[in-house]
């Protein structure tokens, strides 16, 4: 090697380290966990922090804003886990004199040869002018946090995030979806329902009920529609997407379980729809046939998930022809109660039975309304509908 050669070698050397401390992007890397093992200057310099203070003793999540380390727990690190890296996450930091910092948040998670999660790579970018035009938000999350009406906003907008904002459009199908928080929806709850394509002709609906309420509810819900959406375009067998979510939280909740329904929902030429459905210790969805009096049920009920060492679900298959419905609903509906007596499959029927011909969102808005009610307003446990007619 000359000596031009050594000397542009060594600065070149001496210029990565350079960039990489005092890089115009905060440079974060830390264990799976989150803990912090290594920080660039930029991040120190933006935030006030000592490297001392932070390295082998902080997590990042810990230096989010409280309302940022929730959706951290039931968003970020779960998106992070099932896809491997995220991008763009708005957030914010509390520096070092306790105020904060805006910024944008993209992180990759680095793996060892055999697969395992050894490291988090982040990169932090200052969004304090992009952030200008969210002024709003953020001071909404703040009196959030500041009050407790305020914390029932912030608890319903997290639950919101469980709920698709509109249900995916299938041709020839009618998809709506229903759902009421417990009490006064101040907390968190459990259940949630989802839609979504798999490919140009099937699609994937999943309705369920994760145990508890809170954080760590949320924590569970929002992993569980990670990982359905993850598997389903794996498999055209629902009970192995159930099978791997029930993996997943065994593996990484043991101390969690959950109930759900997914349904393979596929068209065919003749314009009817194929629908397999899978149950995990879920009530089973109720059909309803066009021109046909009574009612009944598709599926095998199935284990609980996460709860025992190997789920035990399996599939079941039918084909819904033009004005047949299919109705999914969590326990929230038929153990509502009152003066010790519960509302009961027989109430969800007889609503389905007066529906007729009403469209999916008539029905599942009649089965809420029913169950709450029944209550007299005053619900005890969360409440979700999902309903499926064939147009």
């Amino acid at each position: 090697m000359s000596d031009v050669e050594a000397f542009y070698g060594a600065l070149v050397e001496d210029d990565a380290e350079e960039l990489y401390d005092n890089a115009p992007c905060a440079y974060l890397s830390t264990l799976p966990d989150g803990t912090i093992v290594k920080v660039n200057q930029t991040f120190l310099a933006w935030t006030g922090f000592e490297r001392q203070a932070l390295v082998g003793r902080r997590r990042f999540q810990d230096l989010l804003a409280p309302g940022d380390r929730i959706f951290y727990e039931t968003h970020f690190g779960p998106a992070l886990r099932m896809q491997g890296q995220v991008r763009e996450i708005a957030v914010e930091i509390v520096t070092g004199d306790g105020s904060r910092l805006p910024v944008l948040v993209n992180a990759v998670l680095k793996h060892d040869a055999a697969g395992l999660p050894v490291a988090i790579r982040t990169a932090v970018f200052d969004a304090t002018e992009r952030r200008a035009y969210e002024r709003e938000l953020l001071q909404a999350r703040r009196r959030a946090e500041e009050s407790e009406s305020r914390a029932t906003a912030l608890a319903r907008t997290l639950q919101a995030t469980f709920l698709p904002p509109a249900l995916v459009e299938v041709p020839g199908l009618d998809l709506a979806g229903g759902y009421r928080p417990s009490g006064d929806g101040s907390e968190v709850g459990g259940d949630f329902y989802d839609a979504f394509a798999i490919d140009a002709s099937s699609w994937g609906l999943v309705l369920g009920d994760v145990c508890g309420k809170g954080a760590a509810a949320a924590v569970v819900t929002s992993l569980v529609r990670y990982t359905v959406r993850a598997e389903a375009p794996r498999t055209t067998q629902p009970s192995q997407v159930l099978s791997r979510l029930h993996d997943v939280l065994v593996r990484n909740h043991p101390d969690q379980f959950c109930t759900a329904v997914f349904l393979r929902v596929e068209r065919s030429a003749e314009g009817s729809f194929r629908v397999t459905v899978s149950a995990g210790g879920h009530p089973l969805p109720i059909r309803a046939r066009r021109g046909q009096r009574g009612l009944d049920t598709v599926g095998a009920p199935g284990s609980m998930l996460g709860m025992l060492e190997h789920a035990d679900v399996s599939d079941a298959s039918t084909e819904l022809m033009v004005g047949d419905v299919l109705v999914l609903y969590t326990d929230g509906i038929t153990e509502a109660r009152r003066d010790g007596e519960f509302f009961g499959e027989a109430r969800v029927r007889a609503v389905v039975s007066d529906a007729g011909h009403a469209t999916a969102k008539d029905l599942a808005n009649a089965l809420v309304a029913a169950a709450v009610e029944f209550q007299e307003g005053q619900t005890r446990d969360d409440i979700a509908v999902l309903v499926l007619r064939v147009t």
